[in-house]
């Protein structure tokens, strides 16, 4: 592994610097960051206490920072230190100012206003949280999505990704013993999705499940051919109602979720009558 160091320097909560910084680090196989993340980074003392960190462990740096002063003043250290120095927005609002022709705001934190739209990802978030694993399930008419699957298939992450994009997700375990919720098949409104996964991927995930919590791992939770019947049963009934299918086994919950939100799209086209003349 090559080891080094990393900083995510923002001037607001740092989300938009590391995702794209984590998405850059896993094309490299065999390396290791040691990442410094600086958020809410506002003022040139701010600044100055963060160059001592990187003049005493070199590294990539990586920003979002809308004070011209403040970026000038981190480009002018980092060239002198021969160090890069990378803006992850700055091609994307130079493109789109270009375009538009119009010049940006220099509000940090612009992303994160108080406007509606923060307060509907609030409320997806809630409504998630809320209708977890099989919660309060006579409220899933009211869900944008609902994620169905065997224990361990990521449905509560994916369904909290989804809701910090301001859908309202809701998730109901597949048990093969225990019946589903009545309403599940008659719901109109909401997306209904089915994940599978691959027996032997799940198996090493429950194992590990069960290890974390220092349990045994004889049990039926953890049993081959159990699980084998668990994932066929499951695809039987998605089939048996129309709902689509997403595996699970080689997917980042982000690649989950942008799947899901394609079918989301299709459903809601379908439900209010768009594009019924081409099928």
């Amino acid at each position: 592994m090559r080891q080094f160091h990393l900083y995510l320097i923002s001037d607001s909560t740092g989300e938009t610097v590391s995702s794209v910084a984590r998405a850059a680090v896993a094309q490299f196989e065999d390396v290791d960051p040691e990442e410094h993340v600086w958020s809410l980074v506002r003022t040139p003392a701010q600044l100055e206490k963060v160059l001592e960190t990187i003049e005493a462990h070199p590294g990539v740096v990586m920003y979002t920072l809308v004070n011209n002063e403040m970026r000038d003043r981190l480009r002018q250290f980092c060239g002198d230190l021969n160090l890069p120095c990378v803006p992850v927005l700055a091609r994307a609002i130079s493109e789109m100012v270009a375009y538009l022709g119009i010049e940006t705001s220099t509000q940090p934190g612009r992303k994160h206003l108080l406007n509606e739209e923060y307060f509907s990802r609030v409320e997806a978030v809630n409504f998630a949280l809320a209708h977890d694993d099989g919660q309060a399930t006579w409220e899933l008419e009211e869900a944008d999505i609902v994620i169905v699957g065997v224990s361990r298939t990521s449905k509560s992450p994916t369904c909290v990704y989804l809701a910090n994009r301001g859908f309202k997700a809701a998730n109901v375990p597949f048990v093969d013993s225990c019946p589903l919720p009545e309403n599940l098949l008659t719901l109109k409104r909401p997306l209904i999705v089915g994940l599978t996964i691959d027996p032997d991927r799940l198996e090493q995930i429950r194992k590990s499940r069960l290890h974390s919590l220092d349990q045994h791992t004889e049990t039926n939770y953890v049993d081959r051919e159990r699980i084998v019947a668990e994932i066929a049963a499951s695809r039987k009934l998605y089939a048996r109602q129309g709902w689509p299918v997403i595996d699970v086994t080689r997917r980042a919950i982000e690649e989950t979720a942008a799947t899901i939100l394609q079918h989301h799209d299709r459903h809601c086209e379908k439900r209010l009558g768009y594009g019924s003349q081409n099928g």
